[in-house]
């Protein structure tokens, strides 16, 4: 899980980093697990764009990924580490003692020949997936239900990880990697351990080809649109926004603006909200 980087034999080669894939030891896919999946394109069912800056790409199988964990007290060895073109982490293809295979994410330190097990009784160890009742304070848990029996919702991404603060009645209390602290009903699984793939934050893309590839189109300024096609377009050259603050192409506050509905039913379930990012502010990169 390391990266590897270029000599400059060309401009995007100076600045481009990827992954080395030493962990990946299967490279086709079980095709028992895969599935063909329509690509939106930022389409929605009238074939109107309602997500700009998104098509094309390279043609991809999705994996069926076993979020829920719902196959119980039965053990399963990790037979092959492989790569997922849907995520950024890696997934474990697990068989289990009755010869059924399924998909999970790869927690850091998985390894092929590695038994895991899930079920209310299962030992802590990386891989193994509990009931968040069963498992101690401190311990680093990964693919959190919200809801019981819907499956992993939050903390999937590579490297994430969720550290189990405090239980409490039916609720187990969790610091999620956005520093936010929130309630979780005990009886929701978790995976425990982190996400693999660690160094996917430290990758760089390096040219543009690399967004196209992974279906993402180029994102134009809205300073140098014209009025009819942005609030921020038109003026003579580099000309300032005009407004109190910077706003959506359809007129809403944007860069900071908070957009989670006030009356969300699980707000009271949120103990301490994330802190505020300090990437962007008001004289940050205008939409």
């Amino acid at each position: 899980m390391g990266t590897r980087s270029y000599r400059p034999y060309t401009p995007s080669t100076r600045q481009v980093t990827i992954s080395d894939f030493a962990e990946i030891t299967k490279t086709e896919p079980e095709k028992s697990l895969t599935v063909s999946i329509h690509r939106a394109k930022g389409r929605n069912n009238q074939g109107r764009i309602t997500s700009r800056r998104r098509g094309g790409g390279h043609k991809r199988l999705y994996r069926i990924i076993d979020f829920k964990r719902d196959k119980r007290n039965i053990p399963a060895t990790v037979i092959a580490i492989e790569y997922d073109p849907n995520r950024n982490a890696r997934i474990a293809l697990l068989e289990y003692e009755d010869g059924e295979k399924r998909y999970i994410l790869q927690p850091n330190g998985l390894t092929v020949g590695t038994k895991v097990i899930a079920g209310p009784d299962a030992p802590i160890q990386d891989g193994n997936a509990l009931p968040l009742s069963n498992i101690p304070l401190g311990t680093k848990v990964h693919n959190v239900e919200l809801t019981a029996g819907k499956g992993g919702q939050i903390v999937r991404a590579a490297g994430a990880t969720a550290q189990i603060m405090a239980k409490e009645g039916n609720y187990v209390t969790l610091r999620l990697p956005s520093k936010e602290v929130r309630m979780v009903r005990c009886e929701c699984y978790a995976t425990i351990g982190q996400v693999g793939n660690t160094d996917a934050m430290n990758l760089s893309a390096g040219k543009a080809g690399r967004n196209r590839w992974k279906g993402r189109r180029p994102k134009v300024r809205g300073s140098v649109m014209n009025p009819v096609d942005h609030p921020h377009g038109g003026g003579e050259g580099r000309a300032p926004i005009g407004r109190s603050g910077p706003v959506t192409p359809w007129g809403k506050p944007a860069l900071g603006a908070k957009t989670r509905k006030r009356k969300k039913t699980s707000n009271k379930l949120i103990v301490r909200r994330r802190p505020k990012s300090s990437k962007r502010g008001r004289g940050g990169r205008q939409s």
